[in-house]
């Protein structure tokens, strides 16, 4: 095998630990046989970059500038491709990628076609996601013939967003049983009651803590399809 010429450079902080499970994913998915084998990867984890969902729903502070700043420090530094590991920074993809001159890989364009080869009868998907990602409708924006099922308004508020930003949540360092169960009960909601028929990881604090396994239907992330993408040999932005 080759060495990989491509260099992916990994936009992270958006949070920590998710970057470095997206990096971990990377290595999962090259196919090597050597050290050599493997790409060239250099992580920016800029954990200053402003919190995505309350920019978009409580007028925060826009997290664009630092997004860009570091966007820029990857290109400065070799990378050929960036990529972020963060759905619901891709609200803001389009004001990324016009300030900078190598390709942004949009982590949700290739999850489509990756359900219908896989996946070529499901039709009903459910979403845990930040509350950002359900009211901006990013995923009915890539997942257009599928019908899109979100937690109902008290699920997404005290179950989903309570794992992912709550006092016991994910993005407190909290990736044990507690973040676990609130979205392992939504999730079994959205399969027992709404007929869902596959479960969409849309954030990347949720595949740290629900696993395919916990789950009666498949269970896909779309960061894993992303890592799959950067890593075949030819890749399409």
């Amino acid at each position: 095998m080759e060495n990989n010429e491509r260099i992916i450079g990994i936009l992270g902080g958006m949070g920590p630990e998710a970057t470095a499970s997206f990096f971990y994913k990377v290595i999962k998915e090259t196919h090597v046989s050597k050290d050599q084998d493997h790409f060239r990867t250099i992580i920016d984890s800029n954990p200053k970059i402003p919190d995505r969902t309350a920019a978009i729903l409580n007028n925060g502070p826009s997290p664009v500038e630092e997004m860009v700043m570091t966007a820029k420090n990857l290109q400065a530094a070799g990378a050929t491709v960036a990529v972020m590991p963060c759905v619901t920074a891709h609200y803001f993809y389009e004001a990324i990628q016009k300030e900078i001159d190598i390709p942004l890989h949009h982590v949700l364009k290739g999850l489509n076609s990756y359900i219908d080869e896989e996946y070529p009868d499901v039709k009903k998907i459910g979403v845990l996601s930040t509350s950002a990602t359900k009211e901006t409708g990013l995923f009915q924006q890539y997942l257009k013939d599928k019908e899109i099922v979100y937690p109902n308004a008290f699920e997404q508020e005290k179950k989903v967003m309570q794992a992912i930003y709550g006092d016991i949540g994910i993005k407190q360092g909290n990736t044990g049983q507690e973040p676990k169960q609130l979205l392992l009960e939504v999730a079994e909601r959205l399969i027992d009651e709404e007929q869902c028929e596959l479960i969409v990881g849309g954030c990347t604090e949720v595949e740290l803590v629900l696993k395919s396994k916990d789950l009666t239907v498949p269970f896909i992330d779309p960061m894993r399809i992303a890592a799959k993408d950067l890593t075949k040999s030819e890749t399409s932005e």
